[in-house]
């Protein structure tokens, strides 16, 4: 059978007359009722007809009046954009900028990429509250977005090297950039930002329209975000230390990069990736999960005591694919403040890049800490709010404590009768013995006194995340410390000590000295409820080297912590000694704990679950030993 061949002749011949039957029925179509509609339609269509003939005509006149340079030129445009050399041609193809602003951020969106070039935060400073220097997240050609395009006929295209059309309107009291990247009328790579009159968040659109016979939608387009953080905060160490990447991915999960880490991390569907700059972050989310991610961290500061621009460089990469040959994805980015109630409002996951602590330490900080410090900040000032806030903590607390110590004064009766276990009975196993017999008989717990101090742990180290994450105490004065999220320096060293700085604070001073006298006065009973027992270490030398190297570590390494936690660790250890001075004086009676001791043993006793445990478990240690020395 012979096989059919295409005849271009009929074709042609078949357009023309298709060509000829069109203008016969236009003439006729003048003379009906919708005469003036089709002449409405007619010079529409005329004017992107003359648009597209001046495109052309442009192209034209440069490959004729130019030189043999001026060609070359021309030509290396189309060989380089292809399609999107309309874009070049077009009167928005200049560098130039499209501002939005609300009440709080203004942005500068460029014409040349179409990515956001500033990001500025309307009411907040930098360094120094009264500086006029307003927190500029992106600025100076810090960041950059772009999208990588593979065209059909496999060009490599950077959305950032091209020119974008911008368009402004209005949608009730939010204001609509349409950025388009064009490769014709109806062709064309669409940004769109949408910014709410009084919102950090901002609608983000990624769209593209007719452009599937003009890009490889085979492959995934590659977007790119680059950031270099610009320094915000008066202490470049303390800021840089909370400066890292978190992200969200999988099944909600939010993590961070690897603290220190400079090699690419691999993400698996993020939802969004926030450039977090301790007190601001930059926010890029999406309402769909992307496939994947790779996301890199460098610390650009090299000496933490030099004055820098920039603290981190941030960047991530991820594809975007293609759906029903075209790019639509639904994001949002957000320019603002790192604030738990702010993040928190959106209920997008974004408080978790706030970095609480896990399991119970995030739980006080969520439950507690956050918000009985928003009470008490919306009625007084910041600093007076660190106190009462301590005091209602430690007051809180007050009921352990007083175990605590109650347990210490217990300890300390008995301690003569333990002594005397200690010197007459030589062999450890039975020593420990009949010490958990005198326990038992005098009804003292010797972990009562552990277990109060466990439970206080949790909430002194929740304070150790929360206060430096506490956004509140951002360019808040009290006393002398003009800023109670950065360190309070009273001097200014001309020179710079190792571990400690080129400073002196005064807070981390006051809670050094809180912290000695409370270890002074609590080793001595310590050092009285517990007997040297032969064969263990000597309590009181370590005893007495913890009382100066606790104090001397607060002093080193809070130097240039914020003077919130500082104000707090020596207001905790301020209120403890009063508390236990007032227990020691009023509520702890030697003698009637001696005489309570002296009855407890009078009365029968029943083995607890813990102290028969222990019990049997000496019993069996015996009893292997016994046998261990007959075989010998």
């Amino acid at each position: 059978m012979e096989e059919k061949k295409f005849d271009r002749n009929s074709l042609i011949g078949f357009l023309l007359l298709f060509v000829i039957f069109g203008w016969m029925m236009y003439n006729t179509s003048k003379q009906t009722e919708q005469e003036e509609l089709e002449k409405a339609k007619k010079e529409k269509l005329a004017q992107k007809q003359k648009q597209q003939e001046a495109v052309a005509q442009k192209i034209t006149q440069v490959a004729v009046d130019s030189t043999v340079s001026d060609t070359a030129k021309l030509q290396k445009l189309k060989t380089t954009l292809g399609s999107f050399a309309y874009s070049a041609t077009l009167p928005s193809a200049k560098d130039g900028f499209t501002v939005l602003e609300n009440q709080l951020v203004t942005l500068k969106i460029a014409n040349k990429g179409g990515y956001i070039a500033e990001a500025t935060l309307k009411n907040y400073e930098k360094f120094k509250k009264g500086s006029g220097d307003l927190v500029s997240l992106i600025k100076n050609n810090n960041s950059a977005l772009n999208i990588e395009l593979k065209t059909t006929d496999n060009r490599l295209l950077n959305t950032k090297d091209l020119y974008f059309e911008p368009t402004v309107s209005k949608e009730g009291d939010k204001q609509v950039l349409s950025m388009k990247l064009k490769a014709g009328n109806n062709q064309y790579l669409e940004y769109k930002y949408t910014l709410p009159s009084n919102d950090y968040m901002i609608d983000f659109d990624i769209n593209s329209v007719g452009l599937n016979q003009v890009l490889n939608t085979n492959q995934p387009a590659n977007l790119s975000w680059d950031l270099k953080a610009f320094r915000n905060e008066k202490s470049v160490s303390y800021e840089n230390r909370y400066a890292e990447i978190y992200f969200e991915h999988k099944d909600g999960k939010v993590d961070y990069a690897g603290i220190g880490k400079e090699e690419d991390e691999t993400l698996e569907k993020p939802t969004f990736i926030a450039y977090k700059q301790h007190f601001f972050s930059s926010i890029l989310l999406s309402k769909t999960a992307i496939a994947s991610a790779q996301i890199h961290s460098k610390n650009l500061v090299k000496d933490e005591k030099v004055d820098t621009v920039f603290t981190k460089q941030f960047s991530a990469k991820m594809p975007l694919a293609y759906a029903n040959g075209g790019l639509n994805y639904k994001m949002n980015w957000y320019f603002g403040p790192t604030d738990y109630k702010t993040l928190k409002n959106y209920d997008k996951n974004l408080d978790k890049i706030i970095p609480l602590g896990w399991g119970i330490f995030g739980w006080i900080n969520r439950f507690i800490f956050v918000p009985l410090f928003a009470l008490l900040g919306g009625w007084m000032s910041l600093g007076l709010a660190i106190i009462v806030f301590t005091f209602i903590i430690k007051i809180a607390m007050s009921p352990i404590t007083f175990k605590s110590f109650l347990s210490q004064a217990k300890m300390k009766v008995l301690r003569p009768e333990m002594q005397e276990i200690n010197d007459r009975v030589k062999d450890p196993m039975k020593r420990q013995q009949e010490t958990m017999s005198l326990y038992r008989k005098a009804g003292v717990n010797p972990m009562a006194g552990c277990i109060p101090a466990l439970i206080q742990l949790p909430f002194m180290y929740a304070s150790f995340q929360f206060f430096p994450s506490a956004f509140e105490l951002r360019q808040k004065s009290f006393l002398w410390a003009d800023d109670l999220s950065s360190f309070d320096e009273i001097v200014k060293l001309p020179f710079n000590i190792p571990l400690y700085g080129n400073h002196i604070s005064l807070f981390p001073i006051l809670a050094a000295i809180a912290i000695f006298i409370y270890m002074k006065m609590t080793s001595g009973d310590q050092q009285m409820a517990q007997p040297t027992q032969e064969g263990m270490p000597d309590m009181t030398k370590i005893m007495k080297m913890m009382i100066y190297i606790s104090p001397i570590m607060m002093l080193i390494f809070f130097n240039s912590y914020g003077s919130g936690l500082s104000l707090y660790n020596f207001m905790s250890n301020l209120i403890t000694i009063g508390i236990m001075l007032i227990i020691k004086k009023y509520f702890i009676d030697s003698d009637k704990i001696h005489a309570q001791i002296q009855e407890n043993k009078t009365k029968p006793k029943t083995e607890s679950k813990f102290q028969k445990k222990m019990r049997e478990m000496m019993e069996q240690a015996e009893a292997q030993k016994a046998a261990q020395q007959k075989k010998k």
